[in-house]
């Protein structure tokens, strides 16, 4: 064997293995994935003197309303998609305008975002929830819409039973949202765009109005749509660390080979 053939093999054997570790290293620590939030309960369990705690976290559950378009759609109908949801009505004279602009621009530039793969951004949905559907129709939600260039392939304004909205406001979403009476214009909700990943879990609130809250929501999103599904598991998972035993195992294998082969032709 020449040194070329011998150089070429053991880098085809090592690079893989110090690749691995490179990556390892480099992605460590090195990416903070949008936390959690809202647990529905924690349990601590102990194996073999260690002890660890398990969180199940809060799902957002089913819903049905119905949005500008006159549709009735459903959480169901968003399933593998990372969702962006506040709380709005038309009749706001205060925070609720500049809130939809801020989501447009936000919708206008996850859609032209490069780094996510599609010019489409089918990977997302905007809901916007009216707190006040007695006037919120279908006819002021479709002007709203036209009012501020709602795009509704991938953004809904939604009306329906206020009762089911308060609670997803209030006890799923743990949102401030209060009722103000059919006349009244000054109905409280919060300013907050909560953000929701594929498997409907709350991974962050932010301020509609901070640009800086903006800017983190945007790079979060961007992390959600690279994040690996848990509950999906691909071939290699759990085994990388396997495969980098196997690359040592045949790097040293090569190498008391090339040993022994110098060995014998020293003899011959």
């Amino acid at each position: 064997m020449n040194k070329k053939a011998l150089y070429g093999l053991l880098l085809a054997v090592l690079l893989p293995l110090i690749g691995y570790f490179l990556l390892k290293r480099s992605t460590d620590g090195a990416v903070v994935m949008p936390r959690h939030y809202i647990p529905d309960s924690v349990m601590a369990t102990t194996v073999n003197g260690k002890e660890s705690v398990d969180t199940a976290w809060h799902t957002i559950p089913d819903f049905t309303f119905t949005n500008q378009l006159g549709n009735q759609v459903s959480l169901h109908d968003l399933d593998d998609r990372i969702i962006v949801a506040n709380f709005f009505f038309t009749h706001c004279p205060t925070i609720c305008p500049p809130m939809t602009r801020k989501m447009k621009a936000l919708q206008d530039g996850i859609k032209s975002n490069e780094m996510v793969g599609t010019r489409e951004a089918n990977f997302i949905h905007f809901l916007s929830f009216s707190i006040d559907p007695e006037r919120d129709s279908v006819r002021a939600l479709k002007k709203w819409a036209d009012r501020f260039q709602v795009n509704p392939q991938n953004w809904w304004l939604l009306t329906g039973d206020r009762q089911k909205i308060y609670d997803l406001s209030i006890k799923d979403m743990k949102l401030l949202a209060q009722y103000g009476g059919p006349t009244d214009s000054n109905f409280l909700h919060t300013d907050l765009f909560v953000l929701i990943d594929k498997n409907k879990k709350i991974r962050g609130y932010y301020h509609a109005l901070d640009s800086m809250a903006l800017s983190r929501l945007s790079e979060d999103i961007v992390l959600l749509a690279l994040e690996k599904d848990k509950n999906k598991k691909s071939f290699l998972s759990g085994k990388l660390e396997l495969l980098a035993v196997v690359f040592a195992i045949a790097a040293v294998a090569v190498i008391l080979l090339v040993i022994i082969l110098k060995k014998e032709n020293k003899k011959l």
